[in-house]
Formats: structure tokens, C-alpha cells, sequence
């Protein structure tokens, strides 16, 4: 009797162990699985890369400190298996980035993760009313491009993108399809550093002519409409019919979205994960609050950690549903 008893005790024992073990492998599907997200050096990318990561670490993944790449290194490190995933995948900007590095046969992409990310080209305010500038295509005119001239070449200095952006091919392009390399420079460097000189610039009373895109939080302080301008695109541009917004402005640029991309073979052995970063929605303009503080000097690693923190606490009905969302994809 007591053998029989002791082992209905084992057997209980090992049920509930059992029980609690599939419990655990339910509530943190990803435990013991090396994650490695990537994005460039842009600081405000990193909000947008902490959240996911975050949700990842919250489904059991060993989430790794995010490393600082150039974007084409970072769609190849994925597509190879050696990075995760990214959360800047921007559509159609990236579209030959993505492409290239291999598209839909070694990436995940589905859901999109923010939307209406504007882009285009800037003048002040001032410049604009006093020579009735309102069109990239006027600067052709050596005398209009001269205002904008920092080096004394007399060509327009355009504050562009940095060397391997997906920006970089796009002002490229306008610049020979609009017959303006004779007239305009495409500055690159670092574009934070460029900014920053755009900004004092400004502030000193000298014209600023300048590509940016929002989310970034330089439009908060040169703001559209109040200090500066977007200028269109000549009518005959070759992507009009693409880049005609609905109010009928052509900034030469589509409205963007961003979406997470991710290994393939990663997101087939981990659905908790695929299904995670198909439904992670992120407003724009919380992107933008958040950028904003880093540009008023809540830039630091720990700033970013506590607006991560900040963000998902404030959410915490919604991202309670895509954690269970993401764990019943494994049942």
C-alpha cells in the first residue's frame, strides 16, 4: 500500500513539473534563443529598436545589445542570419536595399510598424517670401543657388544624406534629373554634425537649404510652415504621378513607412517572435515627443532605456494583447 501511495505521489509530482515546465515554455517561448537587433548610427533610432526588443526580452529571448551598422551592412547581416532583425525598414526608400540583400526569399516583413514618414527638401521661411522661392527647380538660376552658397563656390550647399543612406541615391537622382549638379552641391558627412551647422546657420540670419524627414526632431525646431518651407519638385519629374501628395504638392518624395524586417529562417523556427513583429504598431508622433527630448538633452542611453520604459507602462492594456498575441502563436 504505501508503494502504490508513493507512487501516485511520484507521478502527481512529475505532472505538476511537467505542468509547470509547459507552463514556462507557453509564457516565455523564446528562452534561450539569442536575439542580435540591428540599426545605424542615427540616436533616434534607438527608441524605435528598444521597444521591440523589450517585447522580445518579455517573451523569454536572450535579446542582445543592439550594434550600430550602415544600412546595407544591416539588411545583409540579417538576411545572413548574423543580425535578427531591424526596425527601420522603409517603404519604398530601402526598396533596392532590400532587394538586394535578397527581398522576400531571406526576410520576414509583415504589419507596419509606423506610417506617414514624410520627406523633402527645405528652405527658410524668409528666403523663400523675399525671392519667391518655392521649387528646387528654380535653383537652376546661378543667383537664387548662390544664397545658399557656405563655401564660396557660388553653388547651393544642400545638406543631404550620409554615404550609404537610402536618401543619399534618392537626392542624387533629383539633382541630374532636374539639371542641377552645375548649381548645387549634395554636402554629406555626418548629418548630425551638418544639422547642427544648419541650425546655427539659420539662427544667424543666413539661408539654409536642407533634405530631412519626419520622424526627426529637427522639424520641432525649424518648424514647416513657421520658420521654414518644403519645396517642390519641378512638374516634369519623371516620379510625379509617385510622389503627388493628395493636396496636390510634389516634395519628390512618396510618404514612407517603416516596418521591422527580420531573418526568415528565424521568424519560421520562432512564430512567437513573427507573429510579435507583424502587429507592434508604433504613432508617428510619439516618435517625434520622443525625439524631441533627446534633442533637449535627454539623449543618453539611460534617457532612452526610461522613455522606452515610459512608453510601454503607458500601453500596458495594449502590449499585454500583443504579448499574448505572440504567445499563442506557438500553441
Amino acid at each position: 500500500m504505501r508503494f502504490i501511495t508513493k507512487t501516485l505521489s511520484t507521478l502527481v509530482l512529475n505532472a505538476l513539473l511537467l505542468s509547470s515546465v509547459a507552463m514556462a515554455s507557453t509564457e516565455l517561448p523564446g528562452e534561450g534563443i539569442r536575439v542580435q537587433p540591428l540599426q545605424s548610427s542615427l540616436p533616434e533610432e534607438t527608441f524605435q529598436t528598444l521597444l521591440v526588443s523589450k517585447l522580445m526580452g518579455r517573451l523569454g529571448y536572450d535579446v542582445q545589445t543592439v550594434q550600430e551598422v550602415d544600412y546595407n551592412v544591416a539588411y545583409a547581416s540579417v538576411a545572413q542570419g548574423d543580425g535578427t532583425f531591424l526596425a527601420f525598414n522603409w517603404i519604398p526608400l530601402h526598396n533596392h536595399k532590400y532587394e538586394q540583400a535578397g527581398g522576400d526569399k531571406v526576410f520576414f516583413r509583415q504589419g507596419t510598424y509606423a506610417s506617414g514618414a514624410a520627406q523633402g527638401y527645405l528652405i527658410d521661411k524668409q528666403t523663400a517670401t523675399r525671392h519667391g522661392i518655392t521649387n528646387l527647380g528654380q535653383l537652376k538660376e546661378p543667383k537664387l543657388a548662390a544664397l545658399f552658397d557656405g563655401d564660396g563656390d557660388g553653388k547651393a550647399d544642400l545638406v543631404g544624406c550620409n554615404p550609404g543612406w537610402g536618401c543619399e541615391e534618392a537626392i542624387n537622382h533629383h539633382l541630374d534629373e532636374f539639371g542641377l549638379t552645375p548649381t548645387v552641391t549634395h554636402k554629406q558627412g555626418n548629418y548630425a554634425a551638418l544639422i547642427a551647422d544648419t541650425r546655427a546657420r539659420y539662427q544667424s540670419g543666413k539661408p539654409v537649404l536642407y533634405y530631412t524627414w519626419i520622424p526627426y526632431w529637427l522639424s520641432s525646431e525649424l518648424v514647416p510652415g513657421r520658420d521654414v518651407v518644403w519645396l517642390e519638385v519641378p512638374a516634369d519629374a519623371k516620379d510625379a504621378a509617385q510622389t503627388r501628395l493628395p493636396n496636390g504638392k510634389n516634395y519628390g518624395f512618396t510618404v514612407n513607412s517603416m516596418h521591422i524586417v527580420a531573418n526568415k529562417a528565424f521568424t519560421e523556427a520562432n512564430p512567437a517572435a513573427a507573429k510579435l513583429f507583424s502587429i507592434i504598431k508604433l504613432p508617428l508622433n510619439d516618435i517625434n515627443i520622443q525625439n524631441g527630448l533627446m534633442n533637449k538633452g535627454q539623449n543618453k542611453p539611460a534617457d532612452v532605456e526610461r522613455h522606452a520604459e515610459a512608453w510601454l507602462k503607458g500601453h500596458e492594456a495594449l502590449v499585454n494583447d500583443w504579448l499574448t498575441q505572440a504567445r499563442a502563436a506557438v500553441q
